[in-house]
């Protein structure tokens, strides 16, 4: 059985290219284009797609035979078996019953009463004398249902053709029978919509052997008569005869050849005619598609390279087993961690800056100055409370005197009290900043996961001297509040004393950050949840917090303000996510009950992470608004013991108010000396150590704590990394060289100029009277034309627009069709060819 020549030469070529990408390990197929059938009922469409194959497995007869589209994979393999979809797993190596499962399969959708359907029958064909290629038989355009069909039979046909046909990557094959009039032929018509500048269809003109006696199809094949871009190819497939006497593919092609040179009108260009001929050309065009692909594909192969030249070089002179390149690798694996260490903490204008978030030193420097701070005004008393405890003091010292004086005694003890709630956020402190240390380690040591049991121990080291630090620095904060609660220096320059005390107002505290003036704390976005519904619920807007209000405004422009909030009087409180929201929220109130905003009691505003909404809360406690305490609630409903303060007597009052003065006047200053300290103690103590026990120590205790061979083996991940890219780079390189070879192998052709198509449209769309005679009827010869259609690549048409002989083809790389034997002259260039009387 013959097979497809041209293919069978462009599969060597296609299968280095796909060896070479397979050996990259990449996705670079070369997307070969699909190859539809289109045209009437019974043109022959299947018999030319058939012969394309080189295989006779399709059904054929009279009237409507393919009623389901038939999508064709051809799979280039070294055995030669057929699959279909609905019957995985199944081999078909007899294509008989390939034949009978295809016409089963469409029976059993369709029925087997002529009906049609637009499912798909896929069906893969394995041979190694085929080329990956998708060709589609589509059923074929009827106008009048019979049997089952629908009544819009010719719109679902039509429908289910351009489904395939409008893809750029798709050729056309428009099938007309010789014995109907070509210039009624739907299958021209179909392929100028979807393809008007004829860079993709090929007529094909079948039934040449079917035509009247004394009449053929000359005109047409020599392209004067109704011209396409890419021409016509005539064939001659087997009759229903020759197919039910088993007549071979390779009989029928000689025959097919005998035809063509034994007849007057076509001998002289037997050569151009033909299903061999049609073969070459859309083996030209695939060659031509095989061309165009390589530049995108040799760019593809060239910045891969690129990239990994980079990464390569490091491991072109790596031998595993040599002891001093790892010694040397480690040595230097410790110096870059010195180094990144040294710039993630004290920052610098290195190029691995993290753009996304804060870290390392950033992130400390957060937690000293915004997140500390805040967490001790977080514990800082409660006012109904803290007059409470000092009353219950006073009381209890006078004991059942009455006490004439403000007993200082009632001072230390409160005092002490509040000091040692210090404890609590100074260790909160330590522990954050150990938790972002051990981050800092872990980011500089990832250039050491090429040897995992080194990052390990040196993790583990770090990690291990960090810990010992960590307890000392604790030990050492406790000890400077147990210093604190050591000795009250009433005599600092700072405490107001008690002759002040007694004169200080009760708002003495509070209006301490007016000192500020109206000065800018903070801008930023913020969201304001509890907007009405009518006023578009949710939003963000641009916010400006001062020491005296907080601003809005539409954006950060500053030009339409939305509201001031005055801040006095408010504070915060946390507020939880709300339903399927990422957001973190709070909210300004006012503790007694007043609306904030309009005629809300509360102001609920979120930003998008933790981190924003800490900075927040850090700039509201400089502009004197403190978060809520847990205990407010609680003691605001408990009228019994406020009844009981309020009901003291005018002396107890007074002695009260000097010793809350007094107590506030000593936080401060103790406030001010531990938010002083216990960054500058964490700094000492933890992290300047740590820089030194990298610098100085770190390479000495890895020494000591193993063989430096076992902890300097690769990963079996790195290694087979390595390995790969080394194949890869090795690859990349040898699958450019083959592109390069393919390049010089192949052979294009120029895209054929445009031939004038009118005949297309007045003829198809307007008047029939225009129509010129079929090819079965008398011939009469048209004047040389320019117009547009055909197919990108494929050789030039035969007979030329113009009466130039076609130019000669290659049917192979390096070669080239004969030149086609002297027939009849043509007319000249630009002069019409003599009529013919009717």
């Amino acid at each position: 059985m013959a097979g497809n020549m041209g293919m069978e030469q462009l599969i060597p070529i296609v299968n280095k290219l796909q060896d070479a990408f397979t050996q990259l390990g990449v996705h670079m197929q070369l997307d070969l284009p699909q190859i539809a059938v289109v045209g009437g009922q019974s043109a022959g469409k299947s018999s030319v797609l058939e012969n394309f194959v080189g295989r006779d497995f399709l059904p054929r007869g009279s009237g409507i035979v393919t009623r389901r589209p038939l999508i064709l994979q051809l799979i280039n393999a070294n055995a030669e078996y057929a699959e279909f979809l609905h019957c995985k797993g199944k081999k078909f190596v007899d294509f008989n019953e390939v034949r009978a499962e295809i016409e089963g399969e469409t029976d059993r959708i369709t029925g087997s009463n002529k009906g049609i359907s637009p499912v798909p029958i896929n069906l893969r064909v394995y041979s190694p004398n085929v080329l990956n290629l998708t060709l589609i038989d589509l059923p074929g355009l009827t106008k009048v249902p019979i049997g089952d069909q629908p009544v819009d039979i010719e719109q679902q046909i039509k429908g289910m053709i351009f489904q395939f046909i409008r893809r750029e990557s798709c050729l056309i094959l428009a099938v007309t029978p010789a014995n109907t009039d070509l210039a009624n032929s739907d299958a021209l018509k179909l392929a100028k919509e979807v393809d008007p500048q004829g860079l993709r269809t090929i007529g094909v003109i079948t039934k040449l052997d079917l035509m009247d006696e004394g009449t053929d199809a000359r005109d047409v094949l020599e392209n004067k008569l109704l011209p396409l871009r890419r021409g016509y190819i005539g064939v001659v497939n087997r009759s229903q005869k020759d197919i039910d006497g088993r007549k071979d593919i390779a009989a029928a092609l000689a025959a097919e050849r005998k035809f063509f040179l034994s007849h007057p009108s076509y001998r002289h260009m037997a050569d151009r005619l033909g299903t061999p001929y049609l073969q070459r050309v859309l083996n030209q065009q695939l060659t031509n598609h095989i061309r165009d692909t390589l530049p995108g594909l040799r760019d593809k192969l060239q910045k891969q390279l690129l990239a990994l030249e980079k990464d390569v070089d490091q491991y072109k002179h790596f031998r595993p087993d040599d002891p001093s390149i790892k010694t040397k690798a480690m040595l230097q694996m410790i110096q870059t961690l010195q180094t990144d260490f040294e710039r993630t903490i004290e920052g610098s204008g290195s190029a691995q800056i993290n753009t996304n978030e804060l870290s390392g030193g950033a992130k400390i420097n957060r937690l000293f100055h915004e997140r500390f701070p805040f967490e001790i005004v977080k514990m800082e008393f409660d006012e109904k409370e803290l007059r409470r405890e000092i009353a219950f003091a006073i009381r209890n010292i006078h004991g059942i005197r009455v006490g004439l004086f403000t007993p200082d005694m009632a001072f230390e003890a409160i005092v002490k009290k509040q000091i040692a709630r210090l404890k609590e956020p100074s260790l909160k402190c330590v522990d954050l900043v150990v938790s972002e240390l051990s981050n800092v380690v872990r980011i500089c040591t990832e250039r050491m996961s090429r040897y995992p049991r080194l990052r390990e121990e040196t993790e583990r080291i770090i990690m291990s001297h960090v810990r010992s630090r960590e307890q000392m620095c604790k030990d050492q904060l406790v000890l400077l509040i147990d210093c604190e609660l050591a000795y009250m220096n009433t005599n600092h320059e700072d405490f107001i004393g008690f002759a002040n005390a007694q004169n200080q107002s009760e708002n003495a505290a509070k209006s301490g950050h007016r000192a500020l003036g109206n000065q800018v704390i903070r801008k930023g976005y913020m969201c304001i949840h509890n907007l009405g519904i009518m006023k578009g619920g949710s939003r963000d807007y641009w916010f400006v917090l001062t020491s005296e209000s907080i601003s809005w405004y539409k954006d950060e422009e500053e030009r339409e303000k939305k509201y001031m909030l005055p801040l006095d009087g408010l504070k915060l409180r946390d507020l939880e996510q709300g339903f399927m929201s990422r957001r973190h929220m709070f909210a300004l109130f006012n503790p007694e009950g007043r609306n904030v905003y309009k005629d809300y009691k509360q102001l609920e505003l979120s930003c998008e992470n933790q981190d924003d909404v800490d900075s927040w809360k850090a700039s509201f406690l400089r502009a004197g608004v403190y978060p809520e305490k847990t205990s407010e609630a609680a003691n605001g409903d408990e009228s019994s013991d406020s009844s009981g303060t309020s009901s003291m007597d005018p002396q107890l009052e007074r002695q009260v108010e000097t010793i809350r003065n007094l107590v506030d006047s000593y936080m401060r200053i103790v406030t001010k000396t531990t938010r002083d300290l216990v960054p500058k103690t964490i700094m000492m103590m933890i992290i300047n150590n740590a820089k030194d026990f990298i610098n100085g120590e770190l390479l000495a205790h890895l020494y000591a704590s193993g063989d430096q061979s076992q902890m300097m083996e690769e990963s079996p991940e790195e290694a087979l990394k390595r390995e790969e890219m080394l194949r890869m780079y090795h690859a990349c390189k040898e699958a450019l060289h083959i592109i390069g070879d393919v390049s010089m192998a192949t052979v294009s052709t120029p895209v054929p100029p445009p031939v004038k198509n009118d005949w297309l449209e007045s003829r198809l769309d307007s008047n029939p009277r225009l129509s010129p005679p079929s090819p079965g009827g008398p011939r009469r010869a048209a004047p040389a034309q320019q117009g547009s259609l055909g197919s990108r690549g494929a050789p030039p048409p035969p007979g030329g627009g113009a009466g130039r002989p076609a130019p000669p083809l290659p049917s192979r790389p390096g070669g080239a069709a004969p030149p086609p034997p002297s027939g009849r002259p043509a007319p000249q260039p630009g002069l019409p060819a003599p009529l013919i009387p009717t």
